[in-house]
């Protein structure tokens, strides 16, 4: 496919904006829709952010109302629908704005094209995410075969029993790669919301005939990342302690582990997807592969942006031996279905994608608000 006008609604955020880049670079002309929320852009008013392509054609407003939508699709033929409410644990105590936004906006969008622009829209390419999955897989050590762990109990996690066992054993289970096939078991609003993005927007493209994709992100880092929220990423909310010279909270032991995906990665399998028909009715894991403790992701993001005060004890990070209802141990991505289906192989490996996010947190103004957002998790018996 070329020369297509593509609308991408949350284009001006973190990972909307690397896929206007590539959408550009493949010449095809793009449409940004985007509401600029404070707590992900800062008090920036209607003005987009300077690392938005010029190029693009800007949109201010939401995805909820009808006729911003409606100006937004006129001539365009793909849709890739990023807008969404970020955060798992603040979906915990926002639950309306939450499903206002991911559920209710999908909705909308998908109401208006199947009346009033079904005939011109040649794919809808969603973001899902890991977070709709729950825990990951788990193997019985032993037996080599698959096991569904029981749900880590608060006694358990209060007794920092943090693995999960066997079911009717006390033997530990093993993480193992999570594939598409996996029952999805999410744990949080937002991961409830994205399972609905995921299923609204294959279904209604199976019913209607228009090509749908849904793309299960991993944890997205790098460059654009917004340092000053809260519940955005785990690598940008650690460089934003760092930079204000706080120690970041590790909850559990910080040997939970993720699967970091650079949004390099993230972007290309966007364009793959709008290439691909091979991916067309699918949910598609977007990650590397790989497991990564928190433990570690802190100590690669410190000693590149402390240097040789990384060791020092007054930055060394807190881990409270507590946990986060919603939380979960492992999770990481078995890329299998990505690579048959789009021929997509990540590039960047955790450790080499750092410096490039570090590059980009040391230009950047970053007030640490974690505190806060921990302390209204804490209020709220979140803790």
């Amino acid at each position: 496919m070329t020369g297509l006008h593509i609308l991408v609604t949350g284009g001006a955020g973190f990972i909307g904006s690397h896929i206007v880049d590539l959408l550009l670079e493949k010449g095809h002309r793009v449409r940004v829709l985007d509401n600029l929320a404070p707590q992900v852009h800062g008090s920036i008013g209607n003005t987009p952010p300077d690392y938005l392509n010029p190029e693009a054609e800007f949109i201010h407003g939401n995805v909820c109302d009808p006729g911003t939508v409606r100006r937004a699709l006129d001539g365009i033929d793909v849709v890739y629908h990023k807008a969404a409410a970020v955060g798992v644990g603040q979906s915990m105590y926002e639950i309306l704005d939450f499903c206002n936004t991911n559920v209710l906006g999908t909705a909308n969008l998908l109401e208006i094209i199947i009346g009033e622009f079904r005939n011109q829209i040649q794919r809808i390419i969603v973001a899902s995410s890991m977070s709709i999955y729950g825990e990951g897989r788990y193997m019985d050590p032993e037996t080599g075969c698959f096991v569904i762990p029981a749900e880590r109990t608060g006694e358990q996690m209060a007794a920092g029993q943090w693995e999960l066992y066997v079911p009717g054993t006390q033997r530990l289970t093993v993480p193992a790669p999570c594939d598409e096939n996996k029952l999805v078991s999410p744990t949080s609003i937002y991961a409830i919301n994205k399972r609905d993005q995921e299923e609204m927007v294959l279904v209604t493209g199976r019913a209607y005939r228009i090509p749908a994709v849904a793309l299960r992100y991993f944890n997205v880092y790098g460059p654009r990342q917004a340092l000053s929220n809260p519940y955005t990423g785990v690598a940008a909310i650690f460089c934003g302690c760092y930079l204000n010279e706080n120690p970041p909270t590790i909850f559990e032991d910080g040997r939970q582990s993720r699967d970091f995906v650079h949004v390099h990665d993230i972007a290309r399998a966007n364009l793959m997807a709008l290439e691909k028909d091979e991916a067309v009715g699918r949910a598609i894991n977007i990650g590397t592969g790989t497991s990564t403790p928190i433990l570690e992701v802190d100590r690669l993001l410190r000693e590149n942006l402390c240097g040789d005060r990384a060791g020092d004890s007054s930055i060394q990070p807190k881990i409270t031996g507590k946990f986060r209802a919603g939380d979960i141990r492992h999770c990481y991505a078995d890329i299998t279905r990505a690579r048959e289906l789009l021929g997509y192989e990540p590039t960047i490996a955790y450790r080499d994608g750092i410096p490039g996010l570090i590059e980009w947190v040391r230009i950047q103004k970053s007030v640490d608000r974690t505190g806060n957002a921990i302390d209204e998790l804490k209020k709220r018996e979140l803790v």
